[in-house]
């Protein structure tokens, strides 16, 4: 299949679990289609982008470690993605990344993802808490800068900050999930 035929059976990708597992298996078997995928995806003010992104998030919820050989193309663009229906699924991406990262199970991510990787979600996640951006991008973001910030001390003082200061103005889920981690930084 060819980006561009890819790029038409985007088309056909809806909200349904459905249509999104279909695709994403469908890459997972076709392992060449990852990059004309990342490729639709990045081109971030295309409407067909966001599709392009349910499918890699569940193709990487499937088998995360298809991401590997493109950590690099990812993490370069993950800060560049928009559009809000495609910035929820790059959040989960990286919320993937990093718990598998930090597992207590072995995982290839571990000795694949680096630090420059790391770095790049730090600041993919740092944006989308301070923008103004939906509750799931947030509480994926709150995740991983939780358990980055176990490594990198000062993580957690700057979240904490964040979370404290716009506790007031946010949604309930987002206070749920605001309490809960800071709660864990306190410890």
């Amino acid at each position: 299949m060819t980006k561009a035929e890819l790029y038409k059976e985007l088309n056909y990708v809806n909200h349904s679990r459905e249509k999104r597992l279909f695709y994403a298996n469908l890459v997972i078997d076709n392992p060449k289609l990852v990059k004309p995928l990342l490729e639709i995806l990045f081109d971030v003010d295309d409407k067909i982008s966001p599709r392009a992104a349910w499918v890699f998030e569940f193709m990487c919820g499937e088998k995360l470690e298809e991401i590997i050989p493109h950590l690099d193309i990812f993490t370069e663009n993950v800060s560049k993605v928009h559009l809000d229906p495609a910035v929820r699924p790059v959040a989960k991406i990286c919320e993937y990344l990093i718990k598998a990262y930090y597992s207590k199970t072995d995982h290839p991510i571990k000795s694949s993802l680096s630090e420059t990787h790391k770095e790049r979600i730090v600041e993919a996640c740092f944006d989308w808490m301070i923008n103004d951006e939906k509750i799931a991008p947030k509480a994926y973001s709150m995740n991983s800068l939780y358990l980055l910030g176990n490594e990198y001390d000062w993580i957690h003082p700057e979240l904490a900050t964040i979370l404290e200061r716009d506790f007031q103005m946010q949604s309930s889920g987002f206070k749920a999930r605001a309490r809960h981690i800071l709660k864990k930084i306190k410890k």
